[in-house]
């Protein structure tokens, strides 16, 4: 049965009414909405996405957030000035800089002049405009608010943006002083280590276990120098590979929820981006069923993926999403369930789930910028622990000569 996109209005209170609703045709729908209060202004078929033909590289083509940001907030003010949408994005082709995504904003251009709805041209562009962002744009052209619905685009990028950049931010000392350590460490076992063992070997001392394998590590290394490239390349490329699975992707995630510290930032963040572009899609005039259906597959991890695809089966049949997400405390707190089901109560639930993201994304704030003070007892944990290893395993043999000659 196909889908259809309409708006309406009360037939009581004249107040306006948009969604997504299947019917048998366009007259089935109209009684729908009758026997629903509502009497029907406009309808448009939904099509889907996926027929849309692409080219197999435009799959491949990505753009920065920050571009489609800036593109998203300017496209929105060229169009409340009265611009015509195809001008507004052949202006705004030529300002961009970026290379890749002038020439798409071109052949958008292009698509629109011959008679292709924006949506339909974007959808084209899967890796860059997204599932999200064409849905939206998709509603605001039927809705006649697709300026209110890009303001509405631009706003979920820029917080998005933000929430990337903190996180990126948090993790970069760290990482920067882990690789370091992986390059000291090499440098150690493939050119300081030698020597040293050489002259163990001179000595004749009786060498201890740990010792011992540090050498035999330093001597793999350094006679199957590519051996062991590969071996790193191989196992880099096996844990990316693996981790794309299904089941690798239930482990990791698994995993992650439950570090330490690590697992309440990955809570928070979810929830953050769950309750915003929920919120969004909301105001957009996107259906409950198929905001959640869009966030499901717009959200990283699998968990959070199969409760919202559960709660899209439980609402269809009458259930409300304060009470499914309730029952998944491991990846909801309280607050969300609670929040959800005053907005249920109030109507008003695509306000309180956006100041809800706004307290989630200050939380994050605040814990990214602490993060460097609780990650560096760590580090220094592990990299003292390295250096007593090392340390250790040098020197015993060197004491146990001494010994000796005493």
């Amino acid at each position: 049965m196909p889908k259809y996109l309409y708006t309406a209005k009360n037939a009581t209170s004249g107040e306006p009414a948009s969604g997504e609703l299947s019917a048998k045709d366009e007259r089935s729908l109209a009684a729908d909405l009758r026997s629903q209060g509502f009497l029907l202004t406009s309808v448009k078929e939904e099509k889907d996405a996926s027929v849309v033909q692409t080219k197999f590289l435009d799959r491949f083509q990505t753009v920065p957030l920050k571009e489609k940001m800036v593109f998203s907030r300017n496209l929105a003010v060229m169009i409340s000035s009265g611009l015509a949408v195809s001008r507004a994005i052949k202006s705004l082709s030529l300002q961009t800089r970026h290379k890749t995504f002038k020439k798409i904003l071109i052949k958008i251009h292009e698509d629109i002049q011959a008679g292709k709805s924006i949506s339909e041209s974007l959808a084209q562009y899967p890796a860059v405009f997204g599932e999200l962002f064409v849905s939206m744009v998709y509603v605001g052209e039927v809705s006649g608010n697709l300026e209110m619905v890009l303001g509405i685009l631009a706003l979920q990028l820029e917080k998005e943006n933000d929430l990337k950049s903190k996180i990126r931010g948090a993790l970069m000392y760290p990482s920067v002083i882990l690789l370091a350590m992986l390059a000291i460490g090499f440098v150690m076992l493939t050119y300081i280590l030698p020597q040293i063992a050489g002259v163990f070997k001179d000595m004749g001392a009786e060498l201890p276990p740990m010792t011992l394998f540090i050498i035999g590590l330093s001597d793999f290394f350094r006679n199957n120098m590519i051996a062991s490239l590969a071996l790193f390349v191989g196992i880099a490329v096996g844990g990316k590979l693996f981790a794309g699975t299904s089941f690798g992707k239930q482990i990791l995630h698994f995993v992650v929820l439950r570090i330490p510290v690590f697992g309440g930032i990955v809570v928070k963040v979810n929830c953050a981006r769950f309750s915003r572009i929920y919120s969004s899609l909301l105001k957009s005039g996107v259906s409950v069923v198929d905001a959640l259906s869009i966030v499901a597959r717009t959200l990283a991890n699998t968990y959070y993926k199969d409760a919202l695809k559960e709660s899209i089966d439980a609402v269809q049949k009458g259930r409300n999403l304060s009470e499914i997400i309730a029952s998944h405390e491991e990846l909801f707190p309280p607050l969300v369930s609670q929040i959800i089901e005053v907005g249920e109560e109030t109507g008003k639930t695509d306000v309180v789930l956006e100041r809800l993201a706004e307290f989630y994304e200050g939380e994050v704030t605040q814990i990214t910028e602490n993060l460097s003070s609780i990650i560096e007892p760590l580090l220094m944990l592990i990299i003292g622990g390295a250096v007593g290893f090392f340390a250790v395993a040098m020197l015993t043999p060197m004491y146990s000569v001494l010994q000796s000659i005493q």
